[in-house]
């Protein structure tokens, strides 16, 4: 088999089972092997039979739950022992709570599941990848404190004021009145900011981050009020492809295949909901910031590592 052909490719996605996630496997499949990594294992089984009973798709599962490391690390292992041709990673999976919300161990769930658990499963994986894999984090503008439709909505972009404060669910004064806005901003910068501190650290693999635009109707925010849901999907949705910054999963799907299939080798790029570059916020953008981040979650995540079960 050709070692460029589609087929000897490998694709990791996370979050596979609904919305951005889901379509962005379904147009992967296209380009070769895709390896499903999520929580539930009936929902995993049936995007697999879904992709298998395409015209050439193939998937395999991984079960992995972000808001536990351990489960990370078990995850990160099965995916080393496929021994697959991996061409790219997409860390996809996220949460948004609509209030506080914490892991079994007391962990902010936002922080732990959006930042902790794909940082880790990424570092894991890092020795296992290939020279020139792409690296793609699902990022959010909602991070930015200067973006308008992010503070028409609550936002007060992220409060970042160290990993382990992030672990409490402790933020910056001065922040989003409304529960959950904060830990949600706040981790999506955490990804921006492991996004391009990555990118200046290794080489050798490719690092870049999409704002897929706002995506009404997805299962970011399944914890919504079963009104707000029905409002989303069956109101906002078909709005989306009309207004400025709002995509719809399809849409947002082709674009993210793009970026993780591009063969240009950029790195560092982040990409806006049409796939052009776009900038961060001032502070993910200060090399300095963006450093400590990766630096303080390492060391968080070390510390973390010794603690008894």
């Amino acid at each position: 088999m050709n070692s460029t052909s589609p087929a000897a490719k490998a694709w990791i996605v996370t979050g596979p089972t609904s919305g951005i996630g889901h379509r962005t496997a379904l147009e992967l499949a296209q380009h070769g092997t895709v390896v499903l990594v999520g929580r539930s294992p009936d929902k995993l089984r049936e995007v697999e039979a879904e992709i298998n009973a395409l015209p050439q798709g193939h998937a395999v599962t991984v079960v992995c739950d972000f808001s536990d490391l351990a489960s990370v690390r078990r995850a990160a292992a099965q995916i080393a022992t496929l021994d697959l041709p991996v061409a790219g990673l997409l860390n996809n999976a996220g949460i948004s709570p609509m209030g506080p919300a914490s892991t079994a161990q007391g962990w902010d769930l936002a922080f732990t599941t959006n930042h902790l658990g794909p940082f880790a499963l990424t570092e894991a994986l890092i020795p296992h990848l290939p020279d020139g894999v792409n690296v793609v984090f699902t990022c959010s503008a909602v991070e930015d404190p200067k973006r308008k439709p992010a503070t028409m909505a609550g936002f007060r972009g992220g409060r970042y004021i160290s990993a382990e404060a992030c672990l409490r669910g402790e933020w910056q004064p001065g922040g989003a009145t409304r529960p959950g806005l904060d830990a949600y901003a706040t981790s999506k910068q955490c990804n921006l900011a492991t996004v391009l501190a990555f990118a200046r650290e290794m080489p050798r693999l490719r690092f870049n981050a999409v704002e897929p635009g706002l995506n009404p109707g997805t299962g970011l925010a399944r914890d919504a009020g079963a009104v707000t849901r029905f409002a989303a999907k069956y109101v906002a949705q078909p709005l989306a492809p009309f207004i400025k910054y709002w995509s719809t999963p399809k849409r947002a799907a082709r674009m993210i295949t793009g970026v993780l299939t591009d063969a240009s080798g950029a790195t560092g790029v982040y990409y806006d909901e049409n796939g052009k570059p776009m900038l961060g916020s001032d502070q993910v953008r200060d090399a300095a910031f963006s450093a400590r981040v990766v630096a303080e979650t390492r060391a968080l995540l070390a510390e973390l590592s010794r603690q008894p079960a």
